[in-house]
């Protein structure tokens, strides 16, 4: 089953652009790894700061190799000073299934 989530954060005043092109490089990454189906960024039209990335992996374990990726904590470590949160914000998603 794939392993869905979505990730947010709050760009500082003035950051925006830095954190645009962070994300940027970051995603270009991610959507080569093997087991990555969906890596896309978005921010919200009302508020120009706070990105969303909605992040799909093909199960648990393309997910465990996402975190190990060698690229992930140089960009964590770029990106926490210059957002508002300590971390991205995680929320993990399920599909909405109906009983036949």
């Amino acid at each position: 089953m794939n392993k869905t989530l979505l990730a947010e954060f709050t760009a500082r005043e003035g950051a925006r652009d830095e954190v645009a092109r962070l994300i940027g490089e970051y995603a270009e990454k991610v959507r080569e790894e093997e087991g990555n189906v969906v890596f896309d960024v978005y921010t919200r039209q009302a508020a120009p700061r706070a990105f969303w990335v909605f992040e799909v992996y093909r199960d648990e374990d393309a997910f465990q190799a996402h975190l190990n990726a060698p690229y992930g904590a140089p960009f964590n470590a770029a990106l926490g000073p210059l957002i508002e949160e300590d971390a991205s914000v995680l929320t993990f998603l399920n599909p909405v299934t109906t009983a036949p």
